[in-house]
């Protein structure tokens, strides 16, 4: 069990990536109050944690529904993730961690941004859907499993908050270049999870060849 909430508690802080959102929500809150960014925030992350809870709880189902096995879904999980790590590294912006041009401008004529970008897909975008989809498939139907990998993922998504609220300051201490630095660090990390998730899909298609 404790290896299981030590990878939660990674995957969910490099995927949900509290500083490494910080200047994307500086940038969509831009003018405006103090107060009427805590409240965006709130907002973000509320619909944010609503939306991956129910995912992670209906999403087994879907996959039986669709015919999806889980070893299939880990190793199409941990692709989708290399792909995400390797934004990371590079510093690079991309649909997978971040919103894409046409919803950028789309953001501009809004003027609530709380529910889209900032809650879909920034925060509860395909990687952190993916990443919640995989915990859970590693503790099955079992409920003491489940809740604590939801525990951990509302605990980072309390720490996104609290990075939301300190948005200002936390600038003003690392600037752009230091959350690309640590967005970097977190992204070899999130390689070699996504990595193990291939490697576990594979064992379990393929038991002899691995």
């Amino acid at each position: 069990m404790s290896d299981l909430l030590t990878s939660a508690a990674v995957t969910f802080f490099v995927i949900l990536d509290p500083l490494g959102n910080v200047p994307i929500f500086i940038g969509l809150t831009g003018g405006r109050s103090v107060a009427e960014r805590r409240s965006i925030a709130i907002r973000a992350i509320s619909v944010a944690a609503a939306t991956l809870v129910a995912f992670g709880i209906l999403g087994n189902y879907i996959l039986e529904f669709l015919g999806v096995t889980i070893s299939a879904f880990r190793i199409s999980g941990g692709v989708l993730l290399l792909l995400l790590a390797i934004d990371m590294v590079l510093a690079r912006q991309s649909g997978l961690r971040s919103t894409t041009k046409p919803e950028d401008r789309e953001a501009a004529h809004r003027d609530d941004v709380a529910i889209f970008p900032l809650a879909i897909p920034l925060i509860a975008g395909p990687g952190a859907m993916t990443s919640v989809l995989l915990l859970l498939g590693r503790v099955g139907h079992e409920w003491l499993g489940t809740g604590l990998v939801l525990g951990v993922m509302l605990a980072v998504l309390l720490l996104c908050l609290v990075a939301f609220w300190s948005a200002s300051w936390i600038m003003d201490r690392l600037g752009v270049t230091g959350v690309n630095v640590i967005s970097r660090v977190l992204g070899i990390l999130l390689a070699a999870l996504a990595i193990q998730y291939i490697l576990d899909g594979l064992a379990k298609t393929f038991p002899n060849l691995l």
